[in-house]
C-alpha cells in the first residue's frame, strides 16, 4: 500500500508540474511541444499528435511526437489530416476523452496498422466557453485503462485552459496595439496611397525581340527548281560573286536538249523548201513560216542555255550568309523569286520586337528601348524605336501583335544576328493610377462593350 500511495502522489505531481508548464508557456509552438512529448511523463504511448481545430470537421496536425516540426506534405501528415477530421465530425461536444479505431474512421485495419498502434485515444481540448480548440491524439499497444481516461481529462481541462489563455493574450496585445495606432496608420496609409496614384510613371511594355540584320541583301530563287546543293554554310563569311548554292540542272538540261533537237528539224525544213522554192510555189510561200519557227526554236535554246547559266546562284556583296539548315533545302522545289537566304553586314543589326496587341502602348519614332538578353538579362542594351506597323499581323511564335524595328544605340559591336531576349518599351508620361488601372479599364470596356 505505501508504494501505491507513493506512485499516486508522484502521478499527481506529474499532472500538477504539466499543467504548470502547459500555463507558462509562451508561445503556441511552445505549447504543442510540451502536449505532444512530456505527456509520456504521466501517460505512457508510442505515438501523439496535436490536431488543431479550425472549422466544424477541419482542421490540420499543428505537432507530431519525437520531431521538431511538421512536414506538411509526408505521407503521415496526409494521412492524419485526412482521416482525423472525420473522427471530430462524430464527437459531441464536450465529450471527455474516447477511444477510437480504424472503425470509427471509416478505414480498414490494415491501413490504421501503418501508420499507428492498435489503440487510439482522443482527447478533445475544450475551452472554458465551450470552443472545440482541437484534440490530443494518443495511440499504443495496449488498452487504456477507466482510470487513465480520468487523468487524461483533468490533463486537457489544463491544457485547454492554457491553450485558451495564450490566445486570449495574443489577441489582446494585438487589438491594444492596433486601437492605438490605427488612427494615425489609417491616415498616413491613406495620404500616401492617394500621393502615390497621381505620382508620374513612364508607361512601359514588355514584348519579346530578336537581333536582326539592318537592310540585308536577299537572295531569291532565279526560276523555278529544285535546290542541288549549298557550297556554303549557315553564319559563313562570304565574298562579293562567290558562289552560294546550286540548283538542279536536269529538268533545265532536258529542256535544252529538246529544245536543240526541235531547232535541228525547224532548220532541217527550212533549208529544204528553200530548195523546193525555186521550183514549188507552195514551198514558197511556207518559207517565211518555216523561218519563224526556226528562229522560235533558236530563242528557246538560248533561254534554256541562259537558265543553265543561272542555276549557280552568287553572292551580290559581302557579309553574312544567315539561312536555315542545308539539309532542309536539299531537294526541296523553289518557286522564281522565293527566298532562299540573307546576306547581312555583321556590324549593322537592329532589334525586331512583337509588342502583343493586349500590351500595345501609344509608340513615337525615338521612343527608348531596353534590350535584356536572354544570355546576359544584367546588361541591357539601349536602342530606338525606328518604326512599327500599322496594323498587328500574326507573330512568328502565332501572337497576334505590332511588329516594332529599333537600331542599337550601344558603341561597339552589336550583339550576334540571331540572339533572343526581352525588350521594354517606353511610351508617354501617366500617372501611377492609370499605369495600374489601364488593363482593368480595357477589359471592362471590352466586357461592357463602351
Amino acid at each position: 500500500m505505501p508504494g501505491q500511495v507513493e506512485a499516486q502522489i508522484f502521478g499527481l505531481s506529474t499532472l500538477l508540474q504539466l499543467i504548470k508548464r502547459a500555463r507558462r508557456a509562451t508561445t503556441l509552438q511552445e505549447l504543442s511541444f510540451i502536449l505532444v512529448n512530456e505527456t509520456h511523463s504521466l501517460l505512457p504511448y508510442r505515438q501523439a499528435v496535436l490536431w488543431r481545430r479550425e472549422a466544424e470537421s477541419r482542421g490540420k496536425v499543428a505537432a507530431i511526437s519525437g520531431i521538431p516540426g511538421v512536414e506538411r506534405n509526408a505521407p503521415f501528415t496526409l494521412w492524419l489530416n485526412r482521416a482525423l477530421p472525420k473522427f471530430d465530425e462524430n464527437c459531441v461536444p464536450l465529450e471527455g476523452p474516447r477511444p477510437f479505431g480504424a472503425g470509427d474512421l471509416g478505414i480498414d485495419a490494415q491501413e490504421w496498422a501503418e501508420w499507428l498502434p492498435a489503440y487510439g485515444m482522443w482527447v478533445p481540448l475544450n475551452g472554458p466557453s465551450g470552443r472545440r480548440h482541437g484534440a490530443l491524439v494518443l495511440a499504443r499497444e495496449r488498452p487504456w485503462s477507466d482510470g487513465e481516461r480520468n487523468i487524461l481529462q483533468e490533463l486537457a481541462d489544463g491544457y485547454a485552459h492554457a491553450w485558451a489563455g495564450m490566445l486570449a493574450r495574443r489577441r489582446h496585445f494585438g487589438f491594444a496595439q492596433l486601437i492605438k495606432r490605427q488612427r494615425l496608420l489609417q491616415i498616413a496609409i491613406a495620404a500616401a496611397l492617394l500621393g502615390a496614384l497621381w505620382m508620374p510613371v513612364t508607361l512601359s511594355a514588355l514584348a519579346p525581340a530578336e537581333v536582326v540584320a539592318f537592310e540585308p541583301t536577299i537572295v531569291r530563287a532565279p526560276f523555278e527548281g529544285v535546290v542541288d546543293h549549298f557550297d556554303i554554310q549557315p553564319n559563313q563569311l562570304v565574298t562579293q560573286g562567290q558562289p552560294l548554292l546550286e540548283l538542279d540542272p536536269r529538268a533545265i538540261e532536258n529542256k535544252l536538249e529538246v529544245a536543240t533537237k526541235a531547232l535541228s528539224v525547224a532548220e532541217a525544213e527550212y533549208r529544204q523548201a528553200a530548195q523546193q522554192a525555186w521550183s514549188d510555189e507552195k514551198s514558197r510561200a511556207q518559207l517565211a513560216l518555216l523561218k519563224g519557227r526556226a528562229e522560235q526554236r533558236r530563242s528557246d535554246v538560248g533561254y534554256a542555255k541562259s537558265l543553265l547559266e543561272r542555276i549557280h546562284v552568287t553572292a551580290s556583296r559581302a557579309g553574312i550568309a544567315l539561312f536555315d539548315d542545308p539539309s532542309d533545302w536539299i531537294g526541296k522545289p523553289v518557286t522564281i523569286g522565293e527566298k532562299l537566304l540573307e546576306i547581312a553586314d555583321a556590324k549593322q543589326a537592329e532589334l525586331e520586337v512583337w509588342l502583343p496587341v493586349a500590351d500595345a502602348i501609344t509608340l513615337k519614332p525615338g521612343a527608348d528601348v531596353e534590350f535584356f538578353l536572354n544570355i546576359a538579362p544584367n546588361a541591357p542594351l539601349r536602342a530606338t524605336l525606328r518604326q512599327a506597323s500599322y496594323e498587328a499581323t500574326l507573330s512568328p511564335a502565332g501572337v497576334l501583335g505590332y511588329r516594332l524595328k529599333a537600331r542599337l544605340v550601344e558603341p561597339g559591336d552589336p550583339p550576334r544576328i540571331g540572339l533572343r531576349g526581352t525588350a521594354k518599351i517606353f511610351g508617354d508620361r501617366v500617372t501611377l493610377f492609370y499605369y495600374f488601372a489601364r488593363r482593368p479599364l480595357a477589359a471592362l470596356r471590352q466586357l461592357l462593350g463602351v
